[in-house]
């Protein structure tokens, strides 16, 4: 069982990734803001971040470039209504975000992304 945060503003989506997760044996953690991310992060290890990245008070970019001055290592998936080229490269090759999401998805894919993700880091 794989350790996952959940960060996003958007009740629903947390709660419609969450149960998606926790089907497939993941224990999820949620995060509604990037400021309750980071304080999380304080006591709490993921194996996981999925991110979201329009949030309001601190961004998604932010909350990333924070969450890797305090850990290096913990993957993240960006998972965003931003389906632009640039947000993509953005999130890819500047950022280096394991893997970019845009909403809405297909739960079957999001399940298979994030094995994926957790399967390159040994975290499966």
């Amino acid at each position: 069982m794989s350790k996952i945060m959940v960060v996003d503003d958007e009740q629903d989506t947390v709660d419609l990734v969450k149960l998606v997760l926790e089907k497939k044996g993941h224990e999820v953690t949620e995060a509604l803001s990037g400021a309750e991310c980071l304080e999380k992060l304080d006591t709490y290890v993921p194996d996981l971040i999925i991110l979201d990245i329009m949030m309001p008070e601190i961004d998604g970019w932010d909350v990333f470039r924070k969450i890797r001055e305090k850990n290096k290592d913990v993957p993240i998936i960006l998972l965003t209504i931003r389906a632009q080229n640039i947000d993509k490269m953005l999130g890819i090759q500047v950022l280096k975000a394991d893997d970019y999401i845009t909403k809405p998805f297909i739960r079957e894919d999001l399940v298979k992304r994030v094995n994926r993700v957790l399967e390159k880091y040994g975290k499966i």
